[in-house]
């Protein structure tokens, strides 16, 4: 798996997590192409502002002194979960594409369960009146998602869900991230 270059920061902690011993300034991150979640050590001055990106990849960090692993999802601020909410959001909306060809694509992964069953709030009925609506031809957007299956619920919405609990947990089967 390629490496994350960029991050959004998320919330940055001056004096590091409370009750922990350690006063050192620390900021919650996203990566913003596998969504990894990651602790960042700020140079010596920097400030970090919710929702600013920072240059992450190999070679010189004018911003960041370094990474100090991956962020634990219950180690999250509520700030960093509600910054990440809408980071991902905005990512789904700014990509549907992706998340178009997911609906296209999805396949069984035994024979008593599939894919689009891991999605928030989907069962059996949903994934064959999925199946049966992308038979006919295949979806054009997730709009067209939500208008050609009955009682579905807002796509968008759903695949945001499904990527903040596969971040959060490690989930067994991950379709997203």
């Amino acid at each position: 798996m390629s490496k994350e270059e960029i991050a959004v920061i998320l919330d940055f902690l001056p004096y590091g997590y409370p009750l922990e011993k350690k006063m050192m300034p620390l900021a919650q991150a996203v990566g913003k192409e596998h969504f990894t979640l990651l602790q960042l050590v700020p140079r010596r001055g920097f400030k970090f502002e919710v929702g600013t990106e920072v240059y992450i990849g190999e070679g010189k960090r004018e911003e960041v002194q370094y990474i100090l692993g991956r962020c634990p999802g219950e180690k999250l601020t509520e700030t960093s979960k509600q910054e990440l909410e809408s980071f991902v959001e905005k990512k789904v909306i700014e990509q549907p594409e992706k998340y178009v060809q997911f609906f296209n694509e999805a396949q069984a992964i035994n024979t008593r369960l599939h894919q689009f069953e891991l999605l928030p709030g989907f069962g059996k009925k949903h994934t064959q009146a999925i199946l049966d609506a992308r038979e006919e031809k295949p979806f054009e957007s997730l709009e067209d998602v939500k208008e050609r299956v009955a009682n579905m619920p807002d796509p968008a919405k759903t695949v945001t869900k499904r990527i903040i609990e596969e971040i959060m947990s490690m989930q067994r089967n991950n379709l997203f991230t």
